[in-house]
């Protein structure tokens, strides 16, 4: 497929509301706040507003406080599991996209308080109810964290 032929990511604008019909998780595990852009069975574009309200900073590090890498890996799993179940069509249907495997994570660069973290996740194989996806989350276009995850649609448990 030529770049001219490649879909523009739709401008959607889901606020939290909309992210909340989508998702299971709540507060404080929600880690998703808006979507910004999203091409069904592609790519998706969201962000989370790091707060120093958030739970983990009390124990991550007091009087350095630097967001858990791992949680930036959910985060962009969060995002993935949005663009899974709006591409199937399946919110509220009580359908889980839960992960199986976690691979080349890299840390790039600390996510602090006062930070807007921006979440991008591509599709890069999906098979019948198991997906693979790419995940780079980026600060000010600085890349902070990048992963490949693989992760399964199920019934909810």
């Amino acid at each position: 497929m030529s770049e001219a032929e490649i879909p523009a990511p739709a401008a959607v604008d889901y606020d939290i509301g909309k992210v909340l019909q989508a998702l299971p998780h709540r507060y404080p595990l929600l880690l998703v706040d808006r979507v910004r852009s999203m091409t069904l069975g592609e790519r998706i574009h969201a962000v989370k507003a790091v707060s120093m309200n958030e739970q983990f900073f009390q124990g991550h590090f007091p009087g350095a406080p630097i967001m858990p890498g791992v949680l930036q890996i959910e985060a962009l799993a969060q995002a993935a599991g949005i663009l899974g179940i709006e591409t199937m069509q399946l919110a509220g249907s009580g359908k889980l996209v839960i992960f199986m495997g976690i691979e080349n994570a890299k840390f790039r660069a600390p996510v602090t308080p006062g930070c807007l973290l921006d979440l991008h996740v591509e599709f890069t194989q999906k098979r019948s109810r198991v997906y693979k996806f790419r995940g780079v989350a980026s600060v000010e276009g600085k890349t902070t964290c990048e992963v490949e995850f693989t992760a399964m649609m199920t019934d909810a448990l």
